[in-house]
């Protein structure tokens, strides 16, 4: 059996803190820490779910109202012991060229696309964590036959819980967090019609 590596051992008892992931340097890109623990992308990324990523960027930057930005693969520091790494999200905190995390306060949206990988993760353990941290919307877009189908879920505030808002096939218009139209056949990945 081989050794871990030193720097996949936890500094501390309690495992790794949200601040250990910038001192990192040798963890692989697209490390998350989720109730203190290392989470690794494992599997090869699949071509379909790195072109909708890119396509969906582009269509959401040309809709972004000034004031809000779009990151893409960036973390958001939900407390001390999470720090997941969604696909995209939406964010009301202005660009800094060495940030490395968002705090959920300044997440307006945040866009996780469902690979084998990530299901139950995207699902299940992120849904209840961003809705844990007050992060106001919440889209988990899924391959339906290569075409994506948005699962949208806004934050209820009563109950701190995320409320479904609908699913969405083909073509997906919201008014919040901001005035949205997406024609989903069209970022479908290899779809040219």
């Amino acid at each position: 059996m081989t050794a871990l590596p030193d720097w996949m051992r936890p500094p501390r008892a309690e495992g790794w803190f949200a601040e250990d992931l910038d001192r990192l340097p040798e963890a692989p890109r697209h490390t998350e820490l989720i109730d203190g623990a290392l989470v690794f992308m494992m599997s090869p990324q699949r071509s379909w779910h790195g072109r909708l990523v890119t396509t969906l960027t582009v269509a959401l930057m040309d809709q972004a109202p000034g004031g809000v930005e779009v990151e893409r693969e960036m973390t958001i520091r939900l407390d001390a012991r999470n720090r997941p790494e969604p696909d995209l999200l939406l964010t009301t905190a202005p660009y800094e060229a060495d940030r490395t995390w968002y705090a959920p306060e300044d997440v307006v949206l945040v866009i996780e696309v469902v690979s084998p990988e990530s299901a139950h993760r995207d699902r299940t353990v992120k849904l209840r964590k961003y809705a844990e941290a007050g992060i106001p919307h919440y889209w988990c877009i899924e391959d339906e036959d290569s075409v994506p189908a948005v699962h949208v879920y806004e934050l209820d505030a009563p109950t701190g819980a995320y409320a479904p808002a609908g699913i969405f096939r083909h073509a997906l218009k919201r008014s919040r967090p901001f005035e949205i139209s997406l024609d989903l056949d069209k970022l479908a990945p290899g779809r040219s019609d």
